[in-house]
């Protein structure tokens, strides 16, 4: 009978030695670390403040309107009937629907959420990925905005919200859009992480979306939930973290010089010469009027 060589023992040293060299930061990577943590430090110490935490205000509204998607994503996808998406200013919101599975739509606002925050996180290690988020939640505004109907509130965040984009995405070549991408997805997983505690740990809220699981479900109290959904969310933010140190590798300057190729800022040494011709600028006016135009008549 053939002897069967042993598996090498220093293969292991060497698959262990390339993972710790995957999972280490670059200098690039541990600049966009730091700057995360000082986002969750401000986010905790303005959260809290009386007049201060106004600043972080609309990224709060904003994460209630991820919340909500999410909730109507999964209504969606189980063959549910969106009536409407509503924020409030009292930082509250609701999708309202008919038909669905609920054990899918109910959970799918928190987790929801907690992933898209852990997504944008993920792409705030990468100018061209940031770039992508930025189209991304342009869908989720268009979508938001079709189910918001006459919500003022709701109409006023996107709008702003899509501003601020637009203008960071023509800071720096993209920098400045690639670290805003990154103080959304943190402040999305940390307002998942303190919500959940407060509406299900800290104190039972009957109208909660864990109380209405618990409900549905029967087996566990809504606190139960409250803690497995935190997990959860805790589970996304730090694979957001992860899959972005090891997904984007690249340095500053190359950052820079693939930024300058892809979605350039028009006017840069990277964009073509005619990146926006005069000719399709019609087509362009018609588009947006055409949007426009359904989104007024929803309303």
């Amino acid at each position: 009978m053939p002897s069967v060589p042993a598996y090498p023992v220093h293969n292991f040293a060497v698959y262990a030695r390339d993972a710790q060299d995957t999972l280490t930061p670059n200098a690039t990577q541990r600049t966009t670390l730091i700057v995360a943590a000082c986002y969750i430090v401000a986010i905790a110490v303005l959260w809290h403040l009386p007049y201060l935490s106004a600043i972080i205000y609309p990224f709060k509204l904003l994460t209630v309107g991820f919340h909500e998607m999410s909730h109507a994503i999964a209504g969606v996808l189980t063959c549910a009937h969106i009536h409407s998406i509503e924020l409030d200013p009292d930082e509250g919101g609701a999708t309202r629907m008919s038909g669905g599975i609920p054990w899918i739509t109910l959970p799918a606002g928190y987790l929801g959420s907690s992933f898209i925050g852990a997504a944008l996180i993920t792409c705030g290690f990468d100018t061209n990925a940031s770039k992508v988020a930025s189209l991304a939640m342009a869908a989720f505004f268009l979508f938001t905005l079709w189910w918001a109907r006459r919500n003022w509130l709701t109409w006023i965040l996107i709008l702003g919200m899509s501003g601020l984009i637009v203008l960071f995405w023509f800071v720096a070549g993209g920098v400045a859009l690639r670290y805003f991408v990154l103080f959304i997805g943190v402040m999305s997983c940390m307002y998942v992480l303190w919500d959940v505690v407060d509406d299900t740990i800290a104190r039972k809220v009957n109208g909660s979306d864990a109380s209405s699981f618990a409900h549905i479900c029967g087996c566990c109290p809504s606190q139960v939930w409250g803690v497995i959904w935190l997990i959860q969310a805790f589970a996304f933010f730090a694979a957001g973290i992860l899959v972005g140190i090891v997904a984007f590798k690249q340095s500053a300057e190359q950052q820079k010089k693939d930024a300058s190729h892809f979605l350039p800022v028009p006017g840069s040494s990277g964009a073509p010469p005619q990146l926006l011709p005069a000719s399709s600028l019609p087509t362009m006016l018609l588009c947006i009027s055409a949007t426009a135009a359904v989104l007024l008549r929803r309303w």
